[in-house]
């Protein structure tokens, strides 16, 4: 791979070692995949952010980074959902050995110059590149975000390398950031109008046929960016889908024809609903119902507080999402509405990287498939697959 003289430079260390390091991953990446050079980024979302995932031997591979204080991001850079929510985790519940041991990651984060904009959605809260920029995002549902619907180009990072490319403001130039690369080798044809939960149910089906392929939906209704965004997570769950595009609505789905495209799939409405039953794996009542996996929108909130306005909940609720959404909703009245029904939002953290296992829990409504596909196996609960006017029982 080649490397300007500057890069080299970083590679022996006359940038000081958390460059040095840096370096060595990235080249180590370019190296494997085959890249040709290293390009220049404006944007990064780093993973491996969860207590629960990283434990004491990430949190002290962070500390000895920082305590370097050689290398800090310079470009818009921001972390992807802790294990608890950072400010109210005693009021939620959350264990207080866990608790601190978070607070103390992000903030490892936080001195090498990562946001503490917490949150899988970090195109709703000023992360947003523009269309073709190269970025080094990590968060699997956000990658398929930032491809699909942005149009701007990543590779599905670990949490490691987008940590060293937003050191450094480069990545290695493969994959993703090449066009050749972008274009579908499935189209797949839905039958009927997909609303709400369908669209996590498709992307589950699809995402365990195409694995890291590159999917082309002709649909017969016009998803929103709540939609996509549903879609995208259950793509990149069910699979490895870091790519995807919508006929008509998703800025490259016109990359290539679609008759060059020799592999073609149909779906029905049946296939739909027998996949929404399956993602559920328990008849249990539901202790909790969690949404915003990935983080609610500020109109995904507002349909919560419009379903339990004026009603008392019966099971409870967490409504995920950034601490930047949430204080719009506060302003908007949605906090209020929802938090006198008996729910709460929640910020920085999901399901399926908090500790719900040790706090109670052990049956989980869920409006997302990626949910429903991680929580069996990550937290060892069940889990009950529905949209959220399903899920949230009353009084």
């Amino acid at each position: 791979m080649f490397l300007t003289k500057k890069e080299q430079a970083m590679c022996d260390g006359e940038y000081g070692e958390t460059i040095r390091k840096s370096m060595d991953i990235l080249v180590a990446l370019g190296d494997i995949y085959g890249a040709s050079k290293l390009v220049d980024i404006t944007s990064a979302q780093v993973s491996g952010v969860s207590y629960k995932t990283i434990g004491d031997a990430g949190l002290e591979y962070l500390e000895d980074l920082a305590q370097d204080g050689s290398g800090k991001s310079t470009i818009n850079a921001s972390l992807n959902p802790p294990g608890t929510d950072l400010d109210n985790w005693r009021e939620l519940g959350f264990p207080e050995y866990f608790a601190i041991k978070q607070n103390e990651i992000v903030d490892a984060y936080a001195e090498l110059g990562i946001s503490k904009t917490c949150t899988c959605t970090p195109y709703l809260v000023g992360n947003v590149p523009r269309f073709r920029d190269h970025v080094s995002w990590s968060e699997s549902s956000a990658v398929a975000y930032v491809n699909s619907v942005i149009g701007a180009r990543t590779n599905r990072e670990g949490g490691p390398a987008a940590l060293a490319a937003a050191i450094v403001g480069k990545t290695p130039l493969y994959g993703f950031h090449l066009e050749e690369n972008r274009m579908a080798n499935l189209i797949v044809n839905v039958s009927s109008e997909l609303k709400g939960a369908d669209f996590g149910a498709l992307g589950y089906i699809i995402g365990k046929v195409v694995g890291g392929g590159v999917p082309y939906f002709k649909l017969q209704n016009t998803p929103n960016n709540n939609d996509l965004k549903t879609l995208g997570a259950a793509l990149a769950s069910s699979g490895s889908v870091a790519l995807y595009h919508v006929e008509n609505v998703t800025p490259e789905y016109d990359l290539n024809p679609t008759g060059e495209i020799e592999d073609i799939m149909f779906i029905s409405e049946n296939e739909i609903l027998e996949t929404r039953q399956q993602l559920t794996t328990t008849d249990k009542e539901i202790d909790l119902v969690c949404l915003g996996c990935p983080h609610s929108s500020l109109e995904e909130i507002k349909n919560v507080a419009d379903i339990v306005k004026g009603k008392t909940i019966k099971n409870k609720l967490w409504v995920c999402t950034s601490v930047s959404v949430k204080a719009t909703a506060d302003r908007m009245g949605y906090t209020e509405i929802i938090e006198s029904a008996g729910g709460n939002i929640v910020c920085d953290t999901c399901m399926v990287v908090a500790p719900i296992e040790e706090m109670g829990f052990e049956v989980i409504g869920v409006n997302s498939a990626k949910a429903a596909n991680y929580v069996p196996s990550m937290c060892g609960l069940d889990v009950v697959y529905g949209d959220a006017e399903d899920l949230i029982q009353f009084e």
